[in-house]
This record gives C-alpha cells, sequence and structure tokens, in this order.
C-alpha cells in the first residue's frame, strides 16, 4: 500500500490515507487508526486489516487525490530522525576531496540525527538563510520506517522490524559542521524534505534494488541505486538497535550517493529561486523550491 498522511482542505484536520488509483481512501472511515503513527503504534494486525478493507471501501470513503493537499507522512516524528553519512563509496572518496572527512570508508556506520523541526511536507519550500550559511547542499535518500520495537536484533532478523519506506532529502548546511559534529549543519528547519508516500514493506522486499535520482531545475546531479550502500538497510537496524531500541514511527535516512554540490567540480549550492526534485524507484518524487529567509 501507499500510505500518505492529507488534509482535505485548509482548516480540516491531518489524516490517513491510501492512494487507490487517482483517490486517496480514508482509513478512519474504515474503522482503522486515522493517522500515520496511530496505524504503526497499533501494529501489522492493523496494517492488514486496512489492506483487508480497501477493495469494499464506499465512495463516502474517497476523495479525489488532486483535490486534497499531502503533508509529510509522519508530520511530526516522535524523536529525532537517525541519519547515515558516508554510506555509498563514491560518496566517501567525493566527501574526503571537498570536506573534512577521511578517504578511508567506514568500519562502521555514521551516525548522527536531524531533529523533527527539520521534516517538511511535499512542495513546501527549502528554507535559505543567507546570514547562517552560504554551502546549502543536497543528498536524496531512502527513508526506512521502523514499524515494531528493535532492541538489538540480528541483521538476518532486521527487516521485518521495517513499517515501510519513503523518500527524504536530507539538505545540509556544509559551512555550518562544527568540531565534527553534524547537527547544527543538518538540523535547521527545512532540512529533511520527507514523502510524498511511505509505501508498506511488503511492495519493496529487497530495499537495495532501488533508483534514486535527483535534479536541479531540471539538471540531474544525482542518479544510483540503492545496492551501491556502504551499509544494507539491514546492517544499519542491526548497529543502531544494538544500543539504541528503535521505536514504532523511527525514520532512518540511509545516506546518498555521489553528486553532491560539495563534490563538484566546481562546487555548487541551492539558492533562492532553485527547484530541487528528488526521486526514489517505486516509492515517488519530491519537488520542493528553495526560498530566501535571511530577512525574515
Amino acid at each position: 500500500m501507499k500510505l500518505v498522511t492529507y488534509r482535505a482542505s485548509v482548516e480540516a484536520a491531518a489524516r490517513l490515507g491510501v492512494i487507490d488509483g487517482a483517490f486517496v481512501v480514508d482509513a478512519g472511515r474504515l474503522g482503522l487508526p486515522d493517522s500515520m503513527l496511530g496505524l504503526i503504534e497499533a501494529g501489522p494486525a492493523a496494517t492488514e486489516a486496512l489492506r483487508a478493507a480497501l477493495p469494499a471501501a464506499p465512495w463516502q470513503a474517497k476523495l479525489p487525490l488532486a483535490n486534497v493537499t499531502l503533508l509529510a507522512p509522519i508530520p511530526r516524528p516522535k524523536k529525532n530522525i537517525f541519519g547515515i553519512g558516508l554510506n555509498y563509496v563514491e560518496h566517501v572518496a567525493e566527501s574526503a576531496k571537498s570536506l573534512d572527512t577521511s578517504k578511508d570508508l567506514p568500519k562502521q556506520p555514521v551516525i548522527f540525527s536531524k531533529p523533527p523541526t527539520t521534516v517538511i511536507a511535499p512542495g513546501e519550500p527549502i528554507r535559505h538563510n543567507g546570514k547562517l550559511t552560504q554551502q546549502l547542499d543536497w543528498e536524496v535518500e531512502l527513508a526506512c520506517i521502523i514499524g515494531t520495537r528493535a532492541t538489538r536484533v540480528a541483521r538476518a532478523d532486521a527487516l521485518s522490524h521495517v513499517f515501510g519506506y519513503s523518500v527524504m532529502i536530507d539538505v545540509s548546511a556544509r559551512d555550518n559542521r562544527r568540531a565534527g559534529q553534524w547537527i547544527v549543519s543538518k538540523g535547521m528547519d527545512s532540512f529533511a524534505p520527507f514523502g510524498p508516500c511511505i509505501v508498506t514493506a511488503d511492495e519493496i522486499p529487497d530495499p537495495q534494488m532501488l533508483d534514486l535520482w535527483l535534479t536541479v531545475n531540471g539538471v540531474e546531479k544525482q542518479r544510483s541505486n540503492t545496492r551501491h550502500m556502504l551499509f544494507k538497510v539491514d546492517e544499519l537496524i542491526a548497529d543502531i538497535s544494538a544500543g539504541i531500541t528503535l521505536e514504532p514511527g523511527d525514520i532512518i535516512a540511509t545516506g546518498t550517493p555521489e553528486g553532491v554540490g560539495a563534490g563538484r567540480t566546481p562546487q555548487e549550492w541551492m539558492k533562492p529561486g532553485d527547484t530541487i526534485v528528488a526521486t526514489v524507484e517505486g516509492i515517488g518524487t519530491l519537488r520542493h523550491p528553495v526560498i530566501d529567509v535571511t530577512n525574515l
């Protein structure tokens, strides 16, 4: 299933929906949880019940997809997003040339975090504050959403804890890394465009076979496949859960391939007026303008 969080009007509350062709089926009208976190926290049985109810969904539960506004699938994550740095071999090489990172491949996942306030909905603007950064960069990533509690899980069991997958743009202010710490660089408001949907894990049995790409103003900057990850999704879950319990609704942004602005010659940065488009095969596309908030 392709699950979305949507709003039917400006005044309406956010609701959980399932994309069904040109329509959104409202989960709450089928007697299921009416929020994404509610569905995830209700466990696999609730997801299966939603899937079973869809074929008989009444017309009153359906809205034209073109008439609703999509929000981030989880508009306000319960805790910080787990970010993974330097997780594609070629990205390690390009980062070593232009950033203060090692040219050696990491022996363990490089983990940072992005606060919940970084998340923005599909189409919302990426905020460029010229007083804080002149090096605003792009990174297309596969996002993994945890479905069931995971503590010290084995790699062989890790994917059984996944609820689904989505698209995230890990926006980075490269000139805001501080003594090797990345949270200011990665954690400013609007730095985690997320969506447009969550595709349930049963529809993506192998997350290491997905093309992903990103364009800036229609010019392709990144294109790769998740098979090139240095640490695969199951390894990331096993590694994080070894010391940090993963809970339903937690998000792991699994890293970006080569082609970021910092690694290009000459370097390129996002600027107000740009349009960033990021896609992960089988999931969907995010499209975001960059706006100037320097004097706001």
